[in-house]
């Protein structure tokens, strides 16, 4: 399900989703929130000199790039053999647009296996649904039952399961049956008889650690802390901190992509066909000075990163070609 919390309080103050919890005569307008943020601390791919890297299709047949308009999606069928679905197609299978949460049955919340448990999200009363609300979370949380519902939103259908606790309903979304694998398909031996000196020590042994309930503050992401010390660090001593180029249009930003290796090889080994045959015919000099002058900056640029030149995010275009021409 998509998560549209990204740390803003303004959207977090809006439910990205609204509609109905319904079944039978019942019927309770909510919205949806996010009960979880992103965690840990995101790293994003840069070249040395900080400029952002995007990812890009490459066409192993045709050795290009590839535009937005000439991707498909296929469904693989067998190895190398894909049936090619259209967006229409898609769309004329997709469920129907709706705006209901509709409850099919009630089961016990111990009795659904918490290997099924996806996502978890808020479900908020709106204000004219308050009173039936906060009854459904009552009525709920005192039976211990937990609703099994559908819902479509952005043409996607979900499964969850709508859980009251301390007086809030909550849904979960759940996987499908068969998203999960069962203990023999990973190799798991069937279940032994086990020894019970072995059993004794294993219950001193969780006597001795036995806590009355759960410390939050022990949930704790120690790897996230420990690398934003590194980072803080390094700020403020000026180490390894980087700048993407100011001189990087939009155009140029986009095409800065690790999959642009491939096409400085290609340009490198072309390059090398023409300065070969170039000085075989002596006229090596002049046919490399107008290779570069024919190139755009853009090119320059990347020719220039494939070989390590410093600097070359503060020169203009006439430097970068007397800085290849060194370099060579």
């Amino acid at each position: 399900m998509p998560d549209d919390d990204d740390g803003d309080q303004t959207r977090e103050l809006r439910g990205f989703w609204s509609g109905n919890i319904a079944f039978g005569l019942v019927s309770v307008p909510v919205s949806l929130f996010s009960a979880s943020r992103a965690g840990g601390v995101s790293l994003r791919m840069v070249d040395e000199d900080g400029t952002p890297l995007q990812r890009r299709y490459f066409c192993s047949k045709e050795e290009r790039l590839l535009e937005s308009d000439e991707i498909v999606r296929g469904y693989e069928v067998d190895e190398d053999r894909f049936v090619v679905i259209e967006d229409d197609e898609l769309e004329a299978i997709s469920p129907d647009k709706s705006r209901e949460i509709k409850l099919e049955n009630f089961v016990g919340v111990s009795d659904i296996d918490p290997a099924y448990f996806e996502r978890a999200y808020f479900l908020v009363p709106d204000e004219d649904g308050s009173r039936p609300y906060w009854l459904l979370a009552r009525v709920m949380e005192e039976t211990g039952r937990a609703g099994i519902a559908t819902f479509v939103m952005r043409g996607k259908e979900y499964l969850v399961a709508i859980i009251a606790q301390h007086g809030i309903l909550r849904a979960e979304t759940l996987r499908f049956h068969d998203e999960l694998r069962k203990p023999e398909q990973v190799g798991l031996p069937g279940i032994a008889k086990p020894d019970s000196k072995l059993v004794s020590s294993i219950l001193r042994a969780m006597r001795k650690l036995r806590a009355k309930t759960l410390d939050e503050d022990s949930l704790t992401d120690e790897y996230s802390s420990r690398l934003e010390k590194l980072v803080q660090g390094k700020m403020r001593k000026g180490k390894d901190v980087v700048k993407a180029p100011d001189d990087i249009g939009p155009s140029e930003r986009e095409s800065a992509e690790i999959i642009d290796l491939m096409q400085v090889l290609k340009d490198r080994m072309r390059g090398k066909e023409k300065d070969s045959s170039a000085s075989r015919t002596g006229e090596g000099a002049k046919t490399k000075r107008s290779t570069l002058d024919e190139r755009s900056k853009e090119a320059l640029y990347k020719r220039a990163r494939a070989l390590k030149i410093k600097g070359r995010s503060s020169m203009n275009k006439q430097q970068l070609i007397d800085a290849i021409r060194d370099e060579a």
